[in-house]
């Protein structure tokens, strides 16, 4: 399967609801205000958002009239174009020039998919011949540190943890001594979605953020937060929260093949600001991908015959 297929397999309930909405619209019809307006509608019924749609609309009416184009279809082009361009990541430095072990921090809701997450992720690093520590940060679930010890024996990555209950910062600073020793390439850490005590969650996650960075220079080299595309806007005031309190530096989106509202990942990159750097496709093991903004808007807008 190219990767093409996986994105619209994955997308297929989006690229169904989109199809139907937006995609109707660009037959036999002019292009004139009632067209624009019925676009614009159908982007924010997908759950792009008002502005986000508002400003697409906006920069797609300006090129539709300097290039001249008369023909629905080209104006889609144009569209999927616009769309594309947004969701475009910046270059960022190369993984290389990161002294192993090289750690990342998973964060979210409880429910969004941070456990499997972890365990993709893993899977793919390990899939590039290095070695993998999955650190229990979340001990305030018993269940999260008994699912991670499954993946962890799954993909075949060691798993650090301690007794339920325990502080996770000493669970991230003993993680960081064993990886430095056994030279693991890969920390993966999992972290509380919510907690049931007194302590703030915020603040614990900055207490990580901390330590790692006294234990390792420059860690947490990445902070990933996960989302579940099902969620909706809903998900978009929880994300804000974390990107408020801890310098998130991606966003994983999780069970995208489970909506049909997959206009939710130009808000979250539009509210955000944030580089969308997975995104699940699927149930199994491997339908983690790296987020591809090209292959994205092809497989959700593109007409068979394109694909």
């Amino acid at each position: 399967m190219s990767m093409l297929e996986k994105f619209k397999q994955g997308l297929a309930k989006s690229r169904d609801s989109f199809v139907h909405g937006v995609g109707g619209i660009f037959k036999g019809k002019e292009i004139n205000e009632e067209f624009y307006e019925e676009l614009e509608e159908s982007l924010i019924m997908s759950d792009v958002g008002a502005e986000a749609s508002m400003n697409i609309i906006e920069e797609l009416r300006q090129e539709v009239q300097k290039k001249k184009i008369s023909d629905t279809m080209e104006v889609k082009k144009v569209l999927m174009q616009k769309i594309a361009d947004r969701l475009r990541n910046e270059e960022i430095s190369s993984e290389d020039s990161i002294d192993s072990p090289r750690v990342i921090l998973i964060v979210g809701v409880n429910g969004s998919g941070k456990t499997t997450t972890i365990g993709k992720l893993a899977r793919r690093w390990i899939n590039d011949q290095k070695k993998v520590m999955i650190v229990a940060g979340d001990t305030f679930r018993a269940a999260a540190i008994e699912q991670l010890e499954i993946w962890g024996s799954r993909v075949g990555a060691e798993v650090i943890k301690q007794q339920a209950g325990s502080d996770p910062s000493s669970v991230y600073f003993d993680a960081l001594h064993a990886a430095t020793s056994r030279n693991i390439d890969v920390v993966i850490g999992d972290t509380a979605g919510r907690l049931h005590t007194k302590v703030n969650l915020m603040e614990e996650l900055k207490k990580i953020h901390r330590v790692t960075g006294k234990v390792k220079d420059g860690a947490p080299h990445e902070i990933l937060l996960v989302i579940d595309a099902t969620t909706g806007q809903n998900g978009l005031a929880q994300a804000q929260k974390f990107s408020e309190a801890i310098p998130v530096s991606g966003i994983v989106l999780t069970k995208l093949d489970g909506t049909a509202k997959g206009g939710i990942v130009v808000a979250i990159k539009e509210q955000l600001g944030l580089p969308i750097k997975y995104v699940g496709l699927g149930e199994s093991i491997d339908d983690l991908e790296p987020f591809d903004p090209q292959l994205f808007v092809q497989a959700l807008l593109g007409d068979e015959d394109e694909n």
